[in-house]
C-alpha cells in the first residue's frame, strides 16, 4: 500500500506540473482544445446520422449506440492524456535519452509513460463523453442503481488498464526496430474500431476483437454490462484480460529494456 500511495503522489505531481507547463503557453493549450473539439464535432455527426436514420442494430437502439459512442469518446480522452509519452519512446531509445531516467528510484516504465499529461486533449472528450453516456443511459431506460453504476465504473477502469497495456506494445517495439511508424498507424486504426458498438461487426471478427486482441473489451463491456448482455464468462474475462495483458506487457518491457544501449556505451 505504501508503494501505491507513493505512485499516486507521483501522478499528482506529474499532473500538477503538466498543467502548469500547459498553461504557461495558453495559446497552445487553447489551440489543442479547439482542435480536439473539432474532432468532437465529427464524432457527434455519427450520433446525428444514427438518430436521423432511426433504425435499430439488433438489440441496439440509437439511445444504446449513443451510450457506446460516449464511452468511446471518454476513453479516447483518457488515452490521449498520456498518449504523447508512448510516441516519444522510440526517439528516447534512439537518442539515448533513457539514460536520464534509468537512475531514478521509481519504475522506469511508469516514469516514461506517465511523466507528461495532456489535459487539452482530455477535457473536451471528458465533458462530451460524460454527457453522451448520461444522456444515452437515461433515454435507453437502463437501470440506475448502486450496482449498475459500480459495475459500469469497474469495467471503465478495466478498459483504461487494457488500453494502456495493448497500445503500449507498438512503441516498445522501438527497442527492437528503427521505425515503428507503420505499426503505430495500425494500432491507431484498431482503436477506431471502437467508434461503434462491436455488434455491427461479424461474429468471428467480434470474437477475435474480444478474446484474442481484446480491443472491444475496452469500450463495449461497460455498456453491455448495463444492458445485461454479458455472459458470466464475459464478466470474468472483462476483469481478467486487463490484468493478463498488463502482466504480459510488463514482461515484454523488461525483456526489451535489456536491448537498450545507453548513449555512453
Amino acid at each position: 500500500m505504501t508503494k501505491i500511495r507513493r505512485y499516486c503522489k507521483l501522478m499528482g505531481v506529474f499532473a500538477k506540473y503538466s498543467l502548469m507547463s500547459a498553461l504557461e503557453y495558453r495559446i497552445n493549450f487553447v489551440t489543442g482544445m479547439t482542435v480536439e473539439m473539432g474532432w468532437m464535432v465529427i464524432k457527434l455527426m455519427y450520433v446525428a446520422i444514427i438518430y436521423k436514420a432511426g433504425t435499430n442494430i439488433g438489440i441496439l437502439t440509437p439511445d444504446h449506440i449513443l451510450l457506446f459512442i460516449g464511452t468511446y469518446v471518454l476513453m479516447t480522452g483518457i488515452y490521449m492524456l498520456y498518449f504523447g509519452n508512448f510516441c516519444s519512446i522510440p526517439g528516447m531509445v534512439q537518442q539515448g535519452e533513457l539514460d536520464l531516467y534509468l537512475v531514478k528510484p521509481v519504475s522506469l516504465q511508469f516514469l516514461v509513460t506517465m511523466r507528461r499529461l495532456e489535459f487539452a486533449y482530455l477535457l473536451p472528450n471528458l465533458a462530451a463523453g460524460v454527457f453522451m453516456i448520461v444522456t444515452g443511459w437515461r433515454l435507453a431506460g437502463l437501470p440506475v442503481s448502486a450496482a449498475s453504476i459500480a459495475g459500469f465504473l469497474f469495467y471503465l477502469a478495466c478498459g483504461c488498464l487494457l488500453t494502456y497495456s495493448l497500445f503500449l506494445v507498438p512503441y516498445i517495439l522501438g527497442f527492437w526496430i528503427i521505425s515503428v511508424g507503420g505499426i503505430s498507424d495500425i494500432s491507431n486504426a484498431l482503436w477506431d474500431f471502437n467508434n461503434m458498438p462491436s455488434m455491427i461487426y461479424g461474429k468471428w471478427f467480434r470474437r477475435v476483437g474480444t478474446y484474442i486482441l481484446p480491443i472491444f473489451v475496452i469500450t463495449n463491456f461497460p455498456g453491455l454490462f448495463l444492458m445485461g448482455e454479458l455472459s458470466p464468462f464475459s464478466c470474468v474475462w472483462g476483469a481478467a484480460a486487463p490484468v493478463l495483458f498488463f502482466v504480459l506487457v510488463r514482461i515484454f518491457w523488461k525483456i526489451s529494456l535489456k536491448r537498450y544501449s545507453s548513449a555512453s556505451s
